[in-house]
């Protein structure tokens, strides 16, 4: 089953940023691009690997308008205990959400649940709160957070630019294609 176009779940979880509890709901996130980041769980060996080369990246984000949500099934509590104990945690200035009930890895199709964990999956959510790009990968292969900015510089482009799509390996500010029989060898 294809996530493409499915709208977001509605839901309203604690988060940890910036030395805060907050709460964030899906109405946050509507009007803005986002990336929903799901990872494992905290205190593990390959997410803070991919959380820091997230953090790394985040202001290239924010410049374009997207919000970073990393996402694992542990509580606030637990993100806060994290940060506090890890030199690569406390770089992260994006909100890192709490999903303890799993509503989230569930509502995303991501959820493990015999593990009571969610998968590696990331989404880029659209400002209408819908699917537009998403990945998921084993749990024993990290992410790249410049490939994943990359795709969502293209989900932006396509979507001020119908007309218009990103070939293999675009990188904003290179040329495009618009569609036509030509391009597909019917002519």
């Amino acid at each position: 089953m294809s996530y493409i176009n499915k709208e977001i779940v509605d839901f309203k979880v604690q988060a940890f940023e910036n030395g805060q509890f907050k709460t964030v709901t899906k109405e946050d996130t509507l009007g803005k691009w986002s990336v929903f980041f799901f990872y494992p769980a905290d205190f593990t060996f390959v997410c803070p690997t991919e959380l820091e080369d997230l953090a790394e990246e985040y202001e290239e984000f924010r410049k374009i308008g997207c919000e970073i949500y990393s996402v694992s099934c542990d509580t606030h509590f637990v993100h806060k205990a994290w940060h506090d104990v890890s030199k690569t945690i406390k770089k992260i200035q994006y909100p890192m959400l709490a999903d303890p009930t799993g509503v989230l890895a569930r509502g995303f199709g991501v959820m493990i649940e015999e593990d009571g964990l969610a998968e590696r999956g990331s989404f880029i959510v659209n400002p209408d709160g819908k699917i537009v790009a998403y990945e998921v990968t084993a749990g024993n292969v990290g992410r790249n957070a410049k490939e994943l900015l990359r795709r969502v510089q293209a989900s932006q482009f396509v979507a001020l630019h119908g007309d218009e799509v990103c070939p293999a390996k675009w990188q904003p500010g290179a040329e495009t294609l618009k569609p036509s029989l030509d391009l597909v060898g019917l002519i």
